[in-house]
């Protein structure tokens, strides 16, 4: 027993690294905070909102998460100056910065083509590509390139990534981009021992769209059936399910993985007639 245990930490472990999470006080980014926490990791909750980050972490700590091994940073990841800012606050307080997930995102207004409303679509291709993946793996890869340290960055994708979505054009888009870009990056950064993946959420019961996928009592609503029977495994998936992913593909057990995208959606991509 003990060898299988010292092998499972050896090869899945995160203990010694640090974590920064950014949208880390969200339903899936949490859920990626508290299991890298488990797996022996510090973990930096990145955000815009105090508050959401103080209650994520007063969540966690209640379920006996250790709080020494946590830390939060308030933050606009859409200006720069205040990334590097956070980023030298993070080192400041772990050390150093083994891991970036780049956890913030969120959905567009559904509508036809026609009434797109093209403030609205900057906006949230801002939101998920800008802030959402450019612009702080951009400040933590010069971290790495200049400190002569290996990294890894894991981006949030989509289904929408895929396949787009009806009625969510910006969305879609931003999230098409984030593939893109994780392969992008994954090439060029590869030379300085920094892995770039992604993984790609099926269908989940988020603050953003559990109103849309299911009824007050909950049962699902019409879009939410729909969904389900495009979903081989039939059901929507658990946040702790895309945080398994995240903790197997920032582990020494990915190290020759780097510029893929993994689904974690139940077959729904998959799906046929």
């Amino acid at each position: 027993m003990t060898e299988k245990n010292t092998y499972l930490e050896d090869k899945f472990g995160l203990a010694g690294k640090t974590a920064v999470v950014t949208g880390g006080g969200g339903v899936l980014a949490g859920a990626i905070v508290k299991d890298f926490v488990l797996a022996g990791a510090n973990v930096i909750l990145w955000g815009r909102n105090q508050s959401t980050l103080d209650n994520k972490v007063e969540q966690l700590t209640k379920e006996a998460l250790p709080a020494e091994r946590l830390a939060t940073v308030e933050i606009d990841l859409l200006q720069e100056d205040k990334i590097a800012a956070a980023l030298k606050e993070s080192v400041a307080r772990f050390s150093k910065i083994d891991i970036l997930v780049n956890g913030v995102g969120g959905s567009s207004k559904r509508c036809s083509f026609v009434d797109l409303d093209t403030t609205e679509y900057e906006d949230i291709v801002r939101q998920n590509l800008l802030a959402g993946c450019v612009l702080p793996s951009k400040q933590i890869a010069k971290y790495w390139i200049e400190n002569n340290l290996p990294g890894n960055i894991l981006n949030i994708a989509s289904m929408g990534s895929f396949v787009p979505l009806s009625g969510g054009w910006a969305y879609s888009a931003a999230k098409a981009a984030v593939v893109n870009q994780t392969m992008a990056m994954a090439k060029e950064l590869a030379p300085y021992n920094i892995r770039v993946n992604a993984v790609a959420p099926g269908f989940f019961l988020g603050k953003q769209n559990r109103k849309l996928l299911v009824n007050e009592d909950g049962t699902p609503t019409e879009r939410g059936e729909n969904i389900l029977a495009r979903t081989p495994i039939a059901r929507f998936g658990n946040p702790e399910e895309v945080a398994s992913a995240c903790v197997f593909l920032a582990s020494k057990a990915a190290a020759f993985i780097t510029g893929v995208t993994l689904p974690v959606d139940g077959g729904y991509l998959c799906d046929n007639i």
